[in-house]
């Protein structure tokens, strides 16, 4: 297997136009491919600048999950440190995690961030949303969002080699004008829902509006972790 490793984007278009498989940090592919076979040619984004920014509203795609820390808010650094173990977060990417894993441990944090995607093209770069990265499996560079007022994040025990376990993600945003909107993503197995609710009027207010959506048909186990989420995220602003 021949491994490129572009370091600008048209080198990485070009590495697509050959047939380059992008590998990430390859542990999601690696068993599979010592079982049926390696590509000929494979591609890595960790020489391109793109895709492996640590910043306070951005992160690259090919930055692997030990890396993230206090530079971005705390809903993705905890979801990073909740994955694997020491030597998987040494390896694992975030792009790796978002559109080559089925469990996308980081998907609750991004969507709950609000996050935009930079994806690579057959043409050109270009943003999109997260729905689209995960329906068609674009080559991720990396997630921008907007910096949020608070974010929490809670990953329940769960049993090894068990059902996923649930997973529950808030983030506070301002308006231009000060109002507060809460939003909340819950993976509950291998599904992923978000939603959204205004929250000045204090926690009662964000629970009842988010009970009339998806969120509300969740079993009761999930909807009391929803409910002690949100009372975390809320109670320190309302006393603002």
């Amino acid at each position: 297997m021949l491994l490129r490793q572009p370091r600008t984007v048209t080198e990485a278009q070009e590495c697509l136009a050959q047939g380059a498989v992008p590998i990430g940090g390859a542990t999601l592919v690696w068993a599979t491919w010592q079982r049926d076979g390696f590509p000929e040619l494979a591609m890595s984004l960790r020489e391109l600048p793109e895709a492996t920014a640590v910043e306070p509203e951005s992160l690259g795609a090919a930055v692997v999950l030990h890396r993230i820390d206090e530079r971005v808010p705390e809903v993705l650094r905890r979801a990073a440190g909740s994955v694997g173990t020491g030597a998987v977060r040494r390896t694992a990417t975030v792009g790796g995690n978002l559109v080559g894993s089925s469990l996308r441990c980081l998907l609750p944090a991004a969507l709950v961030l609000d996050a935009r995607a930079d994806v690579l093209g057959p043409d050109r770069p270009y943003e999109t949303d997260l729905a689209e990265v995960m329906a068609k499996r674009h080559l991720l560079l990396g997630l921008r969002w907007r910096t949020p007022v608070a974010s929490g994040y809670r990953k329940q025990p769960a049993e090894a080699g068990g059902p996923p376990p649930l997973v529950v993600a808030t983030a506070v945003h301002a308006d231009g004008e000060g109002r507060y909107r809460l939003r909340v993503a819950v993976r509950d197995g291998y599904d992923v829902l978000s939603e959204s609710a205004g929250c000045d009027a204090g926690p009662d207010e964000a629970l009842d509006a988010l009970e009339r959506t998806d969120i509300g048909g969740l079993p009761a186990g999930a909807r009391d972790v929803v409910r002690e989420q949100v009372a975390d995220i809320l109670g320190p602003l309302a006393a603002r």
